[in-house]
């Protein structure tokens, strides 16, 4: 919620002149048709026409200085619900205005600043608030396109009661609302082949509660004696307990290709949305299973950046990940870099669990490097997007069916995404080919994702 005020100081700010900018077409006609008349009847010497034109002159003149010297004190705020909406759902604003001064207020015209794409401009008519009174208005935007979008900041338009003359006063505070891409809710489906510690049951313990591990550590202040290893107490001279293991959730990195140069059109149904809203559900479908997730891109850039090893979810409040995460997708736009190397070095670490990518467009050297990614971890899924498909509707399958060959050969689950393809299917397919090739593999190890 956003608030500010407008006090005596403000309201007189920019001096008598600024004033008469305010003068509106009935103002500016008013005093033209009244100098004009003063001029006629002087040349003239028409006294009677004389007083005509002196009264059309001065009248908006006194309008103007009235509204000038009126000494109004109001406070406004903004309320926004909810601050962070999917796209194409809506958001209401509610504006309040409080008279907080000892006179009542003449007319009000009340308008709020919204970016275009939100809808139009929300313009309110008060029609007099009382001495320590208030008035309650609202209205609703939506976007399609996601996004960061300021609203405000608010501004009071007063205006006399014969429309000679209008001033605009803008409070200061605003608020953002955040347009998040749409997100599906995705088929719990079963992954094989993933290397140990991501199996059944979404994440697995290294040891059960209350089994210990072999380390001892040193004696804290209100450990539990009967926890005391005396055997590595007589061996190291001091003190020592057994240590208890936490249980440790699997990984996930979602990877998102931004290169612009892999992507081609642009709004909601292009390609590229189709991969940020893809990648956005994957991210929420895997902190609903538990899984400790992060989301990283081609130039490298991994959120969140803090916790246990980058990743979201072990240490933080699930939600409040998701949001971190949500909000990045919801800025993020095509990175001018030309290859996946930046994201190949933040995975070449090893120990990411599970592999999801979103990819573009990709030519021989940069699939050679996303199929290198799945040495990295333990399952890999690619859903790759033909930008020539998705612009004209037809592409040459030769060129994709080889990238998707040399993912397949290098470890991955890689699917071709079709224009508007559902991705809940692609999620199953995809499950359905790991367990089959899960099956086929002798050496591979059980697990599973959802």
């Amino acid at each position: 919620m956003a608030a500010g005020g407008l006090g005596d100081e403000e309201q007189a700010g920019g001096g008598p002149w600024a004033a008469l900018s305010g003068l509106t077409t009935r103002g500016r006609s008013f005093l033209a048709a009244g100098v004009a008349a003063a001029v006629c009847a002087f040349v003239l010497g028409q006294e009677d026409l004389f007083r005509v034109g002196l009264l059309l002159t001065v009248l908006p003149l006194v309008c103007t200085v009235v509204l000038y010297r009126t000494r109004y004190r109001v406070a406004g705020s903004r309320r926004l619900a909810p601050g962070r909406v999917t796209a194409g759902a809506e958001a209401r604003v509610q504006l309040r205005v409080d008279n907080v001064s000892r006179l009542p207020t003449g007319l009000l015209m009340l308008q709020d600043r919204v970016p275009y794409v939100l809808g139009p401009r929300p313009r309110f008519v008060l029609d007099r608030v009382e001495a320590g009174g208030k008035r309650e208005v609202s209205y609703r935007v939506r976007s399609d396109l996601r996004g960061r979008y300021p609203l405000g900041p608010l501004q009071l338009r007063l205006t006399d009661p014969f429309g000679m003359c209008e001033l605009t006063r803008a409070f200061s505070a605003y608020d953002t609302l955040t347009v998040i891409p749409r997100t599906e809710p995705l088929p719990a489906v079963r992954l094989s082949g993933e290397a140990a510690g991501y199996g059944d049951g979404r994440h697995r313990s290294l040891a059960l509660a209350g089994e210990d591990d072999v380390i001892p550590r040193g004696y804290r202040h209100g450990d539990d004696l009967r926890r005391v290893h005396w055997r590595s107490t007589a061996r190291y001279g001091e003190l020592m307990v057994r240590r208890e293991e936490q249980p440790q959730r699997a990984r996930c990195t979602v990877l998102l290709d931004t290169r612009e140069s892999a992507y081609a059109g642009a709004g909601p149904d292009s390609a590229f949305e189709w991969a940020v809203s893809g990648a956005a559900s994957a991210l929420a479908h895997m902190l609903e299973r538990g899984f400790s997730v992060r989301l990283l891109t081609d130039t490298g850039s991994s959120v969140p950046g803090d916790g246990t090893g980058g990743f979201a979810g072990s240490t933080q409040d699930s939600s409040d990940s998701a949001g971190l995460m949500m909000d990045t997708l919801a800025v993020v736009d095509h990175s001018d870099g030309g290859g996946l190397s930046r994201a190949y070095d933040v995975l070449r670490g090893g120990n990411e669990g599970l592999l999801i990518g979103f990819f573009g467009d990709l030519d021989e050297e940069q699939a050679a490097v996303a199929a290198k990614m799945r040495r990295r971890s333990g399952a890999a899924v690619a859903f790759v997007l033909d930008s020539g498909r998705w612009t004209h509707g037809a592409a040459e399958h030769g060129p994709v069916e080889e990238r998707l060959r040399l993912l397949r050969e290098g470890g991955w689950t890689a699917l071709a995404v079709e224009p508007g393809a559902a991705l809940p299917e692609l999620w199953r397919l995809a499950g359905h080919e790991r367990t089959n090739a899960g099956a086929a593999d002798a050496s591979g190890t059980a697990g599973g994702w959802s």
